[in-house]
């Protein structure tokens, strides 16, 4: 049997107009920017003119990262879908995918198989534009930083304290570190400077934080972008750059509209990545489908010790959600991988490894209930070499916990493959639960850190390094100490060494930068080797991408 691709199911299907799609989610006309036939921008007027009860808010994560995949996405789709076969109101929130892993390892990032959201094709390129605008306000703040320099420097800024980088929505190792503002007097101040991916921008994180477009303008005007020869932080406002990059994102702001295979509506609107930000779609977009969802449905990025934990720290702390169920995805060969089996050797029956491997499953579980205390079902993401022997050990070891397992056929059965899972979900949400934090906002910021650490990790704590731990005090007396923390962090491990698969202990977890975003409303982590612009592999996915002369693109996955 040959298997189509992803991108060849979706060139397969025939998506309905966007404007049936808003109908069959509530959204009014007027409230409805259309985008071509499939897409289509949702005023965020729509929050302010509803008196709508919320739905249930239900997050998926997953197990740490593998090469052999998870299946998040793909996952969070078909719930949406198969909550819908079972008679309920579903609505699926998601982020849009950044041209850096299309264009790197991953490819396409809007589902796969029968889950998919569409026109696949649009969402993974450029879409409406939003990370364009996001990397405009960036650079537009960085030219106007530099500018200011140029022209007198009336602020007094110091050209080695600066912390603003410019910014670019694709990996490009190049441009980590670059010195610019040669060739003479009038070409600019020569400095050291360097780019991060646009998923990494704060704007972005503010985009995606801002409840409304006056909260956007006033995160906006507190970004810090470096400090004066005395020491004092110097913001966006003091560069009176505020109005102009707002003017950039007020549609960016608004939510995007499209579509399942199965005509499931979803909300595709921001992406942080959640290694190096805080991994969640928009505020706005989330907001926007509790007011239209019985049932809304949406992830963060990579495993729950990293996207999961900003979703619930950061994410619901600021916006005031409470979520009634998580599902947590794992697939069987990923588990095996995390037991020590090589990537060429999981299709093979291998009940040794997956018990040695379960441990990362059951510890991120173990964190849903009783770090943040919510109930939870772990997804088996189903794949044709999985045997019932090593399923029914999954089922056990997570049935000792009190979690249910449910197997997720949804890459090759749509919706119909999640029924299962929407029912145990369904099930969960009319559950009371206990959801609380990781740690408090009043602690300090290194008693933070170590509740991350070590609730979460299960590491035995933090060892800043002597400069982080000067960025710490600076960062206490200028008043940010109260902000909540966004580890920047390898996703590959509960620990920041990539090489320690599994539910490692005994493991410290060095801090070697702190630094304030003050318009997102969080003070940043760096740990490891952790980098904000990410390379491109040997063989880029870029290599397999075309596009033919009826323009229809091959190579996304």
């Amino acid at each position: 049997m040959v298997h189509k691709s992803d991108i060849e199911i979706a060139q397969a299907h025939t998506p309905r107009p966007i404007t049936e799609i808003a109908q069959v989610a509530g959204v009014d006309a007027r409230y409805l920017e259309l985008y071509g036939n499939w897409k289509a921008k949702v005023d965020y007027r729509m929050l302010r003119e509803t008196d709508a009860p919320d739905g249930k808010l239900i997050l998926v994560t997953a197990i740490t990262p593998t090469p052999a995949g998870e299946g998040k996405t793909t996952t969070s789709v078909g719930l949406a879908d198969g909550l819908r076969k079972i008679g309920v109101n579903s609505i699926v929130a998601l982020r849009e995918p950044s041209l850096g892993p299309v264009f790197g390892i991953k490819g396409g990032a809007a589902g796969g198989g029968y889950a998919q959201v569409v026109p696949m094709e649009d969402i993974n390129l450029h879409f409406t534009g939003d990370f364009h605008a996001i990397g405009a306000a960036n650079n537009l703040l960085a030219a106007m930083l530099d500018n200011h320099i140029q022209q007198g420097n009336a602020l007094g800024i110091d050209p080695k304290q600066i912390t603003w980088k410019r910014a670019v929505d694709m990996n490009d190792r190049q441009l980590r570190h670059i010195v610019d503002g040669l060739g003479g007097k009038m070409q600019g101040v020569p400095r050291e400077d360097g780019f991060e991916i646009t998923v990494a921008s704060e704007i972005m994180a503010v985009l995606c934080l801002a409840s409304d477009i006056n909260d956007l303008k006033a995160r906006l005007a507190r970004i810090i972008v470096g400090y004066t020869y005395a020491g004092a932080p110097v913001t966006a406002a003091d560069l009176k750059a505020q109005g102009a990059m707002a003017a950039l994102l007020k549609d960016a702001l608004k939510p995007n509209l499209v579509q399942t295979l199965e005509g499931t509506p979803a909300f595709i609107h921001g992406g942080p990545f959640a290694n190096i930000a805080h991994g969640c779609n928009s505020v706005t977009a989330t907001r926007m489908a509790l007011k239209l969802g019985d049932y809304v449905v949406t992830e963060a990025g990579f495993a729950a010790d990293l996207g999961a934990e900003k979703f619930l720290d950061i994410k619901c702390r600021m916006a005031g959600l409470h979520p009634s169920a998580v599902v947590v995805v794992a697939t069987v060969r990923a588990l095996k991988y995390h037991g020590g089996v090589p990537k060429a050797e999981l299709n093979h029956e291998n009940l040794e490894a997956l018990e040695k491997g379960l441990p990362n499953l059951l510890q991120h579980v173990n964190n849903i209930r009783n770090v943040y205390g919510l109930p939870c079902v772990v997804a088996i993401n189903a794949f044709p070499t999985d045997t019932k022997a090593e399923l029914d050990l999954v089922e056990e070891k997570c049935n000792e916990l009190g979690v249910n397992v449910a197997l997720s056929e949804v890459w090759a059965k749509g919706g119909e493959g999640g029924v299962a899972l929407a029912k145990e979900v369904v099930r969960l949400c009319d559950q009371p639960n206990d959801f609380r934090f990781a740690y408090d906002l009043e602690d300090s910021i290194e008693d933070k850190l170590n509740a991350i650490v070590k609730k979460v990790y299960h590491g035995d704590g933090v060892i800043l390094t002597p400069g982080a731990r000067k960025q710490m005090k600076q960062l206490t007396d200028l008043g940010f100490g109260g902000l909540p923390i966004c580890m920047a962090k390898t996703q590959y491990s509960f620990s920041d060494d990539p090489a320690l698969l599994g539910a490692p202990k005994g493991f410290e977890v060095t801090v070697r930068n702190l630094k304030v975003s003050a318009g997102a409303g969080f003070i940043v982590a760096l740990t490891g080797d952790i980098m904000t612009m990410p390379g491109l592999p040997k063989v880029p996915a870029a290599e397999k991408i075309d596009v033919d002369e009826n323009g229809v693109i091959s190579g996304l996955f």
